[in-house]
């Protein structure tokens, strides 16, 4: 029984040690220590307060909706539904498919009225440019392919603990990494496609400039290409995804038409950033480094949680009722993961800006955009740092703008 309760602990400190020691060798080495800026410097009284206006209750919305969907999620795994989910253990793996679904679209429905608070506050402010409607069909689209990931999942998941039993977290650890390499490679091609309209970038000057800075840079770009985000947002960005013929550079219009040339050179550096240094490659390495124990920690949580299931007896098959349990395992350990690979992101991102200031050595055309993105998103140059700490992907607008005060100071 002792031997028993160390399981689940055993297997924190395992993954705890696995993330840093992941972060630790692939995080990029030798990076510019941003210079100490003020947001008085570059920001006015009004910007400051319109970032705060919005972003403060944006935050407390986002956090809501994630204790409700994960409190939601919690109840049904403690609870399940008897009715609805033991008819389905005749057929396990349908049965696994249909409440994989049905978890999915209920998490949906559940975030739904703060998920339209959002909306709405960011259609207010001028950040969203969807009326109800568009934005109503985005979320049933969406909700819709959630749901057949999620019933694939669920079946998958079902299957793998009914084989292995015990073992079950060596070949999920194995169809997570499986799941990102075929997440990065075909979804810019087959999933995003459904979503927005993709066009290569027409010839003309900007795509010569594009193609100058990638010969330069040392990169094979792939394809470049122009999206028209302005149907959803205002807001201005860029990003680079795929993997082989999928890779891809997407510029949303409003960046291409909305900002002056040199900075959205800045931006197309930054992207060839990340694609001299293999940043795509990199993560997906690190989901492989850290999925094994992250999904140990899946399988003795789920054991716990779902112990009335048969998810701890090596002699009972579990059938559809224990998913939720494992549903709520895999959410919790996710959750915990994407903090970790934030410590990750924040310096790969910080390398992406010093490597586009190296090849454009334009660090006036940097700072005006860090600026102009903060203000077009309408985004707090200076979020709380616990918070940052936990959630931010990017190094705050603050210490982009001192990245390149500190790279024009040392060269």
């Amino acid at each position: 029984m002792e031997a028993r309760r160390s399981r689940l602990p055993a297997a924190i400190l395992f993954a705890v040690v696995a993330a840093g020691l992941a972060t630790f060798v692939l995080r990029p080495r030798d990076l510019v220590e941003p210079a100490s800026v003020s947001v008085e410097e570059y920001f006015s009284p009004a910007d400051v307060q319109r970032a705060e206006d919005f972003r403060g209750p944006q935050r407390l919305i986002g956090l809501g909706g994630l204790a409700l969907t994960g409190g939601t999620l919690a109840l049904i795994a403690l609870r399940p539904p008897r009715r609805l989910i033991d008819p389905l253990a005749k057929r396990p793996l349908l049965g696994g498919a249909a409440v994989g679904a049905g978890l999915s679209l209920t998490l949906v429905a559940v975030g739904l009225p703060l998920a339209a608070l959002s909306h709405e506050r960011a259609h207010d402010v001028g950040l969203s440019t969807q009326d109800w409607g568009e934005w109503l069909g985005d979320v049933a689209r969406s909700a819709g392919l959630e749901a057949v990931f999620a019933a694939a999942g669920g079946a998958l998941a079902l299957a793998l603990v009914r084989r292995f039993r015990r073992r079950w977290w060596v070949p999920g650890s194995a169809a997570v990494v499986a799941i990102g390499v075929v997440t990065v490679w075909l979804f810019p091609v087959v999933i995003d496609p459904l979503f927005n309209k993709f066009e290569p970038l027409p010839r003309g000057q900007l795509r010569s400039q594009v193609l100058d800075l990638a010969r330069k840079a040392d990169v094979d770009v792939g394809q470049v290409y122009r999206v028209d985000a302005s149907r959803r947002t205002t807001g201005v960005n860029a990003y680079v995804n795929g993997l082989g013929h999928s890779k891809r550079v997407v510029l949303y219009d409003n960046l291409i038409e909305g900002l002056p040339r040199d900075q959205v050179l800045q931006v197309v550096a930054h992207e060839l950033g990340h694609q001299h240094h293999r940043d795509l490659l990199r993560g997906l390495v690190w989901l492989a480094l850290v999925a094994p124990a992250g999904t140990l920690v899946a399988q003795r949580l789920a054991e716990r949680i779902g112990r009335r299931e048969g998810l701890d007896d090596p002699s009972r098959p579990p059938g559809p009722a224990a998913l939720p349990a494992i549903a709520l395992s895999v959410a919790i350990v996710a959750f915990a993961v994407g903090i970790a690979g934030t410590q990750l992101s924040r310096p790969v991102e910080a390398n992406a800006d010093e490597f586009s200031l190296d090849l454009t050595r334009d660090p006036a055309a940097h700072i005006a955009l860090e600026r102009e993105i903060a203000v077009r998103n309408v985004s707090d140059p200076d979020p709380p740092r616990v918070l940052h700490t936990l959630f931010g992907t990017h190094p705050t607008t603050l210490d982009r703008i001192g990245i390149g005060e500190a790279w024009a100071l040392e060269h």
